[in-house]
C-alpha cells in the first residue's frame, strides 16, 4: 500500500500521535518525577495527556516538555509491548505510584488483556497500537498546543487534572503550515469577531446562554427573514411549540429514559416538567392536534424552536456549544412512499442554502442505529434505507457512520468546510 505510512492513511496518523503522547508522558516523568498520568489518547488534530501534578503547567513547561521530547526521539527507542495478569499489572502499577493506571485496571472487564508498552526507562499502561521507535517521530516537527483543565474521566465530582494538547507531523514544513492556519484561525474565532463587531455577549450570570446585542439581532432577524422565504416556496408552514412540556410526553418520546441527564427539569403542581432540548415532540403534538388523512400529506411544518441541554461547563464553546439556542427545526410528515422525495427535496433545500452563504463543498454522512435505541429493526431498516436512497438518487457519494444515529432515528449529516479548510 504505498500511502500505508503517511499521514494520508489515518490509521498511521493515529498510531503517530498515540506514540507521540507516550513520549510526552516520557518527557514530563523525566522532568518531574512526581507527576502522576492520568490518559493520553490521539484526537482529531493530535493528542492530550491528563496528568495531576502538584503545580500548575505554564508556557515555560510546554518548552521544557517539547525539548525533552526531542531528545527522546533522537534516542531511537524501541517500543516493547509486553501482557501481565491482573494482579501483577495493578501490583506493577502501585510501585510505580500511578493510582489513575490501578484504577483503570481495576475497571477493565474480567477478560481484557492488560497490556503495557515499553520505552527505555518508561512504561505505561495502554492497549496500543504504537509505533516501534521514538526514532520514527520527527522531533522538530513537534508542538505543544495548550494546556487546560479536564475532571477525571469527565466526571466533575473527581479531581480536576491538568490536560495538555499537542501535534506532530512528519515534516517540520507541514507543522508550520498548520500552526499558520491556527494563528489564521484566531483571527477569525467568532467570539473575537462577535465582541469586536458587538453582536453577541456572555455573562457569567448565565454561562452557555448568549445576549444577542442589536446589532446581532439585526443580523438574525435577517437570517429569519430569509428562512421564512425560502420555506414558504418549499411548502412549510410555521409554528411555534412551548418551552417546558410535561414528563409523560418526555416519557413516550423516550428522552425520559435516553436524555434526561441533558434536559433541565422542574416541578409545576406536583408533577415533572423539562424545558425541551429539541422540539420534535411538540411538532408530534401539532400534528396530533386534529385528525388528518393522507390526502393531508405531506405536511411540512417549520419553527424557531428555543431549546435548552445541559451541557458541561468545559465543552461551552461561544455559539458552537451552548446551553441554550434557537434551532431552525423542520418536521414533516408524510407516507412511507413519499419518504424518498422528500429526502431527495430537503436535500437540494440544505444544498441551496449553504450555496447562499458560499459553502459548496459538502461532504455526506449518514449515521445508522446506535445501540441505544428505541424503535423496531424493520423500522430502522426502512428509515436507513430512505436517507441512503434518497442521495443515491441525487448521485452524491456519501459515507456510512456506523452506530452514531440518534437513539430516535437515522440521520444524514452535512459536513462543511469554511475558508481555513476545516470541516464543521
Amino acid at each position: 500500500m504505498e500511502n500505508e505510512f503517511t499521514f494520508e492513511n489515518p490509521e498511521y496518523r493515529k498510531t503517530y500521535w498515540h506514540t507521540c503522547s507516550h513520549i510526552m508522558a516520557q518527557a514530563v516523568k523525566r522532568l518531574w518525577p512526581e507527576v502522576k498520568l492520568a490518559i493520553g489518547p490521539s484526537i482529531d488534530e493530535g493528542w492530550y495527556y491528563d496528568m495531576d501534578a502538584p503545580f500548575a503547567f505554564t508556557p515555560e513547561h510546554l518548552e521544557q516538555i517539547e525539548a525533552e521530547m526531542r531528545k527522546i526521539c533522537k534516542e531511537k527507542l524501541k517500543l516493547e509491548r509486553f501482557e501481565l495478569p491482573r494482579a501483577e499489572a495493578v501490583k506493577y502499577m502501585e510501585e510505580k505510584e500511578e493510582p489513575y493506571k490501578v484504577e483503570l485496571i481495576n475497571d477493565l472487564p474480567e477478560d481484557a488483556h492488560i497490556s503495557f508498552y515499553k520505552q527505555g526507562e518508561f512504561t505505561d499502561l495502554c492497549a496500543g497500537p504504537h509505533l516501534d521507535s521514538t526514532g520514527r517521530i520527527k522531533g522538530n516537527a513537534i508542538k505543544l498546543t495548550q494546556c487546560c483543565g479536564a475532571y477525571w474521566r469527565g466526571d466533575s465530582k473527581r479531581k480536576m487534572l491538568q490536560r495538555i494538547y499537542g501535534t506532530a507531523f512528519t515534516k517540520k514544513a507541514e507543522l508550520e503550515e498548520y500552526l499558520h492556519m491556527i494563528e489564521e484561525a484566531k483571527k477569525r474565532d467568532h467570539r473575537k469577531l462577535g465582541k469586536e463587531l458587538g453582536l453577541f455577549m456572555m455573562s457569567e450570570d448565565g454561562p452557555g446562554f448568549p445576549f444577542f446585542l442589536p446589532k446581532g439581532m439585526d443580523l438574525k432577524n435577517a437570517l429569519m427573514d430569509y428562512w421564512r422565504e425560502i420555506h414558504r416556496k418549499a411548502g412549510y408552514v410555521e409554528i411555534s411549540t412551548p418551552i417546558i412540556l410535561n414528563r409523560r410526553l418526555w416519557e413516550t418520546s423516550g428522552h425520559w429514559d435516553h436524555y434526561k441527564e441533558n434536559m433541565y427539569t422542574t416541578v409545576i403542581d406536583d408533577e415533572d416538567y423539562a424545558i425541551k432540548p429539541m422540539n420534535c415532540p411538540g411538532g408530534v403534538l401539532v400534528y396530533k392536534s386534529e385528525p388528518r388523512s393522507y390526502r393531508d400529506l405531506p405536511l411540512r411544518i417549520g419553527e424557531f424552536g428555543q431549546c435548552h441541554r445541559n451541557e458541561s461547563s468545559g465543552s461551552l464553546h461561544g455559539l458552537m456549544r451552548v446551553r441554550g439556542f434557537t434551532q431552525d427545526d423542520g418536521h414533516i410528515f408524510c407516507t412511507e412512499d413519499q419518504i424518498l422525495a422528500e429526502c431527495e427535496a430537503f436535500t437540494a433545500l440544505v444544498q441551496k442554502v449553504y450555496k447562499t452563504f458560499g459553502f459548496t463543498d459538502i461532504a455526506y454522512k449518514v449515521a445508522t442505529r446506535p445501540a441505544m435505541r428505541i424503535g423496531e429493526d424493520a423500522v430502522w431498516d426502512k428509515a436507513e434505507h430512505a436517507l441512503m436512497a434518497s442521495l443515491d438518487a441525487l448521485g452524491i457519494k456519501y459515507e456510512v457512520l456506523v452506530g452514531e444515529g440518534a437513539f430516535y432515528g437515522p440521520k444524514i449529516e452535512y459536513h462543511l468546510k469554511d475558508c481555513l479548510g476545516r470541516s464543521w
